[in-house]
């Protein structure tokens, strides 16, 4: 009786384990090594793997501009006043980083995709053109940067965010590219740091 206790128990472990939400386990930022959300709010963790927050910024820019910092996986909206909005961002994997100063020179609400030829030949499964909707990978919104290939955009793989996982753009959460669209303006600079 003994041995069918403890294997009954152990199942029941296992079984716990299994169904509890993934949310639940605190993720760690690989950065910062600080938890990237709240056990508390499994919902929100889910929304944001990485929470937007208002923080003191040092850098000389002018409020409105756009500085992401790769290395930190962190784009920061200029405020003013030594503040900046700080997102968790996914930025392009190794072979794929770039930096440089641009502009937002155009913004669309769920933008079609269209994968450059770089990418179809490096992938020649995915689709020419896919409709704007939540299965893009584009997301809700884009930020298109200078006359590069590159864009800020949402992603239907928030789980990436915080990580260097994209050919180059600059991924957020569908919520937080939401939130950035709607504060930039057409012209505003874009600095991307390595």
């Amino acid at each position: 009786m003994g041995r069918t206790r403890a294997a009954l128990t152990g199942l029941a472990c296992a079984f716990a384990a299994l169904a509890t939400p993934a949310a639940a386990f605190t993720a760690i930022d690989p950065l910062t090594r600080q938890p990237l959300y709240s056990v508390e709010d499994p919902v929100r963790a889910q929304a944001s793997p990485v929470p937007r927050e208002i923080v003191s910024f040092d850098g000389r820019y002018a409020p409105g501009t756009i500085v992401v910092s790769t290395h930190e996986r962190r784009l920061y909206y200029v405020l003013g006043d030594g503040k900046a909005i700080r997102y968790g961002v996914g930025v392009g994997r190794p072979g794929f980083q770039w930096g440089g100063a641009h502009s937002v020179t155009m913004k669309r609400e769920w933008p079609d995709w269209r994968p450059p030829a770089a990418m179809l030949r490096r992938r020649p499964d995915l689709p020419r053109h896919m409709a704007g909707g939540p299965d893009n990978p584009l997301g809700a919104r884009a930020l298109y940067i200078g006359s590069t290939i590159y864009r800020i955009h949402g992603s239907n793989e928030p789980e990436t965010i915080g990580e260097a996982v994209s050919s180059g753009c600059i991924r957020m959460t569908n919520e937080d590219v939401t939130d950035l669209y709607n504060r930039t303006r057409v012209g505003a600079r874009v600095v991307v740091q390595r």
